[in-house]
């Protein structure tokens, strides 16, 4: 396993791997990487002949007063996982690398990044869309994994792809739990004891959703008032959104019919988690 930080050389390996009629799968992260990307990582290594795994905590993503400085990092601790899972190549360029001075060209998903996590961090999908078309263009995978936990990523991704004719196959996998639910996340590392305790109830809330829906409840509006009542009961939940949209189109419903995503985040402290159960009906 090697690690690679140049556009350069990292396209040169991709077009070397590529002669030889070699599939790619790319796993894009941000770092600090858990079980969650493990799974990712792993699935790319049964399908393809190479795997290339990203490690870049993209700025054009956070906005003002986000986390983006005191995003984790461990470069070790991810290339030892990422060797573990089976990965070939880490690329873990710089900031300049990505972004060199005079960088002036974004690219962006209209309409359906204005809802969920779009609605609430106005500019995160346009950074995250020019950072994934730029890998993209780098690394050039046959596949690429993302975990559903960020299920609208999911989504602006796939328009991103099919809008823009790109030869690129999306690959969505399942969300890693961990023994009492909660969502794997970087971002958990900063959870309180007492944080952590609080937090299970955004998964319990949403299982609780599921087992409604199962039982024939299709009223959206029920549907999010039961999650809102139960993350009321830890004083310690803000919720930011919680919301239910079709999947994978994010069009706003009334009544829960075909594939529905719903989904929420909610600040614990200082930490904003997401999470989502998509049902279907």
């Amino acid at each position: 396993m090697q690690i690679i930080t140049t556009v350069k050389e990292m396209k040169g390996i991709v077009k070397n791997h590529k002669a030889l009629g070699e599939t790619i799968g790319f796993v894009p992260t941000m770092g600090y990487l858990h079980q969650g990307h493990r799974s990712l990582i792993e699935r790319a290594r049964k399908e393809n002949d190479l795997v290339v795994v990203s490690i870049f905590v993209n700025p054009t993503q956070f906005g003002a007063n986000e986390d983006f400085d005191i995003y984790p990092r461990d470069i070790d601790r991810d290339s030892q996982l990422t060797r573990e899972a089976g990965g070939d190549y880490i690329f873990h360029p710089s900031a300049d690398e990505i972004y060199p001075m005079g960088y002036r060209t974004y690219v962006e998903v209209t309409d359906i990044t204005n809802i969920l996590c779009g609605g609430s961090r106005p500019g995160h999908f346009k950074g995250v869309t020019t950072v994934v078309h730029k890998l993209f263009q780098i690394v050039s995978p046959t596949r690429n994994y993302f975990g559903l936990k960020d299920a609208q990523q999911v989504a602006v991704i796939q328009t991103m792809v099919e809008d823009l004719f790109m030869d690129i196959e999306i690959v969505p996998c399942p969300i890693i739990r961990e023994i009492d639910g909660l969502a794997m996340s970087s971002r958990n590392v900063y959870l309180s004891d007492e944080d952590r305790k609080a937090a299970l109830m955004i998964s319990r809330s949403l299982f609780h959703a599921k087992e409604a829906v199962e039982k024939g409840e299709r009223n959206i509006e029920k549907i999010k008032k039961m999650i809102r009542y139960l993350l009321s009961e830890e004083p310690l939940l803000k919720p930011e959104y919680v919301e239910a949209v079709s999947f994978p189109r994010l069009e706003l419903m009334d009544f829960i019919e075909g594939r529905v995503l719903i989904a929420l985040a909610v600040k614990v402290g200082k930490v904003r988690l997401i999470d989502n159960i998509i049902v279907e009906v």
